[in-house]
């Protein structure tokens, strides 16, 4: 009696110790690590390849090491100006530390979403929405290094951050586009009046240079005249030069008395 007792228990017991042996053995991935509590306090972490947890007496948590991208959400941000936008972005982070990213923070990955969104809404909120369009990398940096900073402590390291799209209402981008639009007739007019003073510029450059030599100023007037020769126009104007129409002026009117003299007959 007591012998089959034995044999029953025997057969009992070995199925039993087989199914705990089988299950005591875990294979974690090259990428995976395994943060094991023994008895509920943290005992070490394993992996990656075969590890043994002794069922019933600890406990093994996964924990993924591989870059986890994370796109957050669009927020309303109102920026310095006064601008209502809805801006979203995605994060690139990994767990450095898996013990950390267990014991410290319940759910790290949605921790890090929760950050991620209330950091990108304070640091866009302190700039104009000029900077927001035109200052992106630097506007990625500062929220990458405030997350990194902020996460450090969950074993956690952020290595990007990129802003995707900042959405604007119709009536800011009329705004931009009617800005723009008088920022490009502003420079047309400054180009504009920058040529004329050249232009002035050069022309003072070459009266100076007529005027040293006489017969330069000669020759331009004869090239004028071949131009306007070689045009179709049924009228030609000839310049005539003020000096030449002054002599001939001279000539003709009466010499002026000297002084002391009269002009009338004497008596």
């Amino acid at each position: 009696m007591f012998f089959d007792l034995n044999l029953g228990l025997g057969v009992f017991l070995l199925p039993l110790a087989i199914v705990l042996l089988a299950s005591s053995f875990r294979v974690l991935r090259e990428y995976q690590r395994g943060v094991v509590f023994q008895l509920g306090r943290f005992w070490k972490v394993k992996g990656p390849g075969l590890v043994i947890v002794i069922p019933g007496l600890q406990q093994m948590v996964r924990v993924d090491l591989r870059v986890v991208t994370m796109d957050v959400e669009p927020q309303d941000v109102i920026s310095r100006d006064n601008v209502s936008v809805k801006v979203n972005a995605v994060v690139f982070f990994r767990v450095m530390d898996p013990a950390k990213a267990i014991i410290q923070v319940e759910d790290y990955l949605q921790a890090t979403s929760q950050l991620a969104q209330t950091t990108l809404r304070v640091v866009l909120g302190k700039h104009e929405l000029d900077e927001m369009l035109s200052e992106r990398e630097r506007l990625n940096l500062d929220v990458q290094q405030i997350l990194d900073a902020q996460t450090d402590a969950w074993g956690i390291k952020v290595t990007n951050v990129e802003i995707k799209h900042i959405d604007l209402n119709e009536s800011m981008v009329r705004a931009i586009a009617r800005q723009a639009e008088a920022e490009r007739e502003r420079r047309a007019k400054v180009i504009h009046a920058e040529g004329e003073k050249q232009a002035a510029v050069s022309l003072l450059e070459a009266a100076q240079m007529l005027a040293r030599q006489p017969e330069a100023m000669q020759l331009r007037y004869l090239q004028t005249m071949t131009q306007v020769a070689g045009d179709r126009a049924s009228t030609i104007v000839f310049p005539l030069p003020m000096d030449l129409l002054g002599r001939l002026l001279g000539k003709g009117a009466a010499p002026e008395p000297p002084p002391g003299e009269l002009s009338g007959p004497r008596g």
